[in-house]
């Protein structure tokens, strides 16, 4: 038996006729399982793909639709023996097949066989033409899938590139012309794409051909992208005109995982990739810095600051999934913005700054870097208000926005900065933005507890998403509708807090997966906490829970939950201030809750006085993701601790 899903998703028997899947339901399943490669996925995330708002009797049609694509699978399996290709494993499912025997599984270890080996060519032609159409073709909405989809589409033209590039290598490829036209027309920004094109022109004696191909490639490039092509296609064109192109049998180095790629390539591909989410997020990180590196060796200044510049995916939260890899950039900006000078092109200096305030979060930062970083960011603006470039000044402000949470209480000027994103990335159609304008006003409104305008919000936000392909948005929407539930659960005739606390664990569920280990770590336990606070019930004490960067602040109240009074004394002393972040009046909250708890008068009095202005807001709910209910609430009972005799 054989499993395809490069195209739709399809198994065949072993005489080549189809299997009868059943139901859309059970093609994703049984895609979903694919997807794992072999590793068990849990019941629960199975649902959660499955449904963006998981039915109850949701684990029994999960079995069920197992059951159906055991028996189609495995139609002469004898009754009560065990499966052999779906298996039931602890908590969840694994497929169980050779890799041979899955298209996508075949496809990747030929790939990862022809970046070592040339000798595979051949194998890498025959995956590529058995690719159907993209990736999980029939199994439509499921962020899981596009995330795949794009993860796959991107390792497709990579195997392109590198099957054409072996063969010119070993003197072949003259009849690769149509192929990599046809490849080229469909990808214009792949540089690497258009050398392999004029090599193989050349190689089938049309020299002129080959030249005006890369005359053509330095037009566009320029044109659209005001970048001069890179040193290899330069290289190449001179090559041409000297008649010095390698000759047959010469074999050009490749590195990396696959066809080195020039620094301008990879950070477009991997500005790409950071909007699906999961690895491809993940990896797009780690392919944007890699390419800020190899820009910085060309010691070309101009490309160092464009290809920095480049990767102007919105951002929506104030810590950074990687501080590493933010700082590094961060550095590199700085070093490219000192060598340019005051003088230097105004739009590269704009850019530059931006990255700065977008890469530099606040959570990460502390007295004199949060006022660089908000220096850079007004700087930005400025300059990007000057060219009148509306792209350029919707990024100035993202960087804006995550530089605005200077003190608490500052809600309502962040959702004016949202709402100039969002006409700007409405008149100028550009979508990513108009999602980043949407959500920071659901930010703003949550916080200011009008829920109707944050679902309005939410609701925008998921339509923008489902048009642009942003799989990450229904998650962070998917957290403001458990938010929106838990502040309802305190009101008569609500949802009870049980169903709140089961629309959170669905949520965590979702984000488990979308690469963003900043915003991840620790939210749950956090709006567990929340939930509590809001029904008056101690803090949850299971050890198990990971409490993350808000340990500091939550953790006296955790000690007074367990009756251990004095060490949860002890911890309150030694509470810092929060982070300037999306979470501060939260923490200040938790600060002023555990005060009050101990008697504590001087910390009460801190708390009550960083908590003044936001006494509008409800605390944790600038996050659009949870709730401790309205600092009002926190801010009188400090008042009257820090007030008593």
């Amino acid at each position: 038996m054989r499993i395809d899903v490069l195209g739709v998703v399809r198994a065949l028997h072993d005489d080549g006729s189809p299997v009868d899947l059943g139901g859309p339901r059970h093609r994703e399943v049984l895609a979903r399982l694919v997807a794992a490669e072999g590793q068990m996925v849990t019941t629960d995330t199975l649902v959660n793909d499955l449904w963006t708002d998981p039915p109850a009797r949701a684990v029994g049609a999960l079995r069920t639709f197992v059951a159906a694509l055991r028996r189609s699978l495995e139609p002469d399996r004898p009754p009560r023996h065990p499966p052999r290709v779906i298996l039931t494993e602890g908590p969840g499912y694994a497929l169980r097949l050779p890799r041979e025997d899955v298209d996508v599984h075949q496809f990747q270890d030929t790939l990862a066989r022809a970046r070592h080996n040339p000798d595979a060519v051949t194998d890498l032609g025959t995956v590529l033409a058995h690719w159907r159409g993209a990736a999980y073709a029939d199994v439509i909405g499921s962020p899981w899938a596009q995330r795949e989809r794009t993860r796959l589409e991107e390792l497709r033209l990579e195997g392109t590139e590198l099957r054409a590039r072996i063969l010119l290598d070993s003197g072949e490829g003259a009849g690769l012309v149509a192929e990599l036209g046809a490849h080229v027309a469909e990808h214009p920004w792949r540089e690497p794409a258009w050398g392999l094109l004029a090599r193989a022109l050349y190689r089938a004696g049309r020299q002129a051909d080959a030249l005006a191909t890369l005359r053509r490639a330095r037009t566009m490039l320029v044109d659209q992208l005001g970048l001069d092509p890179g040193a290899d296609l330069q290289r190449l064109e001179t090559d041409i005109l000297g008649g010095a192109v390698p000759p047959e049998g010469a074999r050009t180095g490749w590195t990396g995982p696959g066809v080195r790629l020039g620094p301008r390539t990879t950070v477009d591909l991997a500005r790409t990739l950071a909007l699906a989410g999961g690895d491809a997020l993940v990896h797009s990180r780690r392919d944007r810095l890699a390419a800020v590196q190899a820009a910085q060796r060309t010691g070309d200044l101009s490309l160092t600051a464009r290809v920095i510049g480049a990767y102007d995916v919105p951002a929506i939260w104030s810590r950074a999934d990687h501080p590493e890899q933010s700082r590094a950039v961060v550095e590199a900006a700085e070093r490219t913005l000192t060598a340019l000078g005051a003088h230097g092109p105004a739009d590269l200096r704009a850019r530059l700054l931006a990255t700065i305030a977008v890469e530099s979060r606040s959570a990460d930062l502390s007295g004199t870097q949060l006022k660089h970083t908000r220096q850079a960011a007004l700087q930005a603006e400025a300059l990007a208000r000057d060219l009148a470039d509306p792209a350029l000044l919707v990024f100035a402000l993202n960087g804006v926005f995550l530089q605005s949470f200077t003190r608490p209480g500052l809600a309502a000027a962040r959702d004016g900065i949202g709402a100039e994103i969002l006409d700007l990335a409405t008149r100028h159609e550009l979508p990513n933005f108009a999602v980043l304008g949407r959500l920071v006003r659901l930010q703003s409104a949550s916080a200011l507890g009008d829920l109707d305008a944050a679902t309005s919000h939410a609701d925008a936000a998921d339509q923008l998403a489902a048009t642009s392909e942003a799989p990450l948005v229904p998650v962070l929407t998917r957290w403001f509708r458990a938010r929106a539930t838990a502040a309802r659960s305190t009101e008569p005739g609500g949802p009870t807090a049980a169903t709140a606390a089961a629309h959170y664990r669905a949520a965590e569920s979702a984000l488990q997966t979308a690469g963003m280990p900043g915003l991840h770590r620790g939210l749950f336990p956090l709006a567990l906490l929340g939930l509590r606070l809001l029904h008056d019930r101690p803090a949850p004490t299971d050890p198990q829970l990971d409490w993350g960067p808000y340990r500091p602040w939550t953790r006296p109240l955790v000690l007074l939950a367990q009756d251990r009074v004095e060490e949860a004394r002890a911890t309150l002393a030694a509470v810092p201030e929060p982070p300037r972040d999306h979470m501060q009046e939260a923490m200040w909250c938790l600060t002023a809750r555990a005060a009050v708890r101990l008697g504590e008068r001087g910390i009460a009095a801190r708390a009550e006085a960083a908590l003044r202005d936001a006494r509008a807001e409800h605390a944790g709910a600038a996050s659009g993701m949870l709730t401790l209910g309205p600092v009002a609430r926190y801010l009188d009972e400090a008042q009257a601790c820090a007030g008593a005799a």
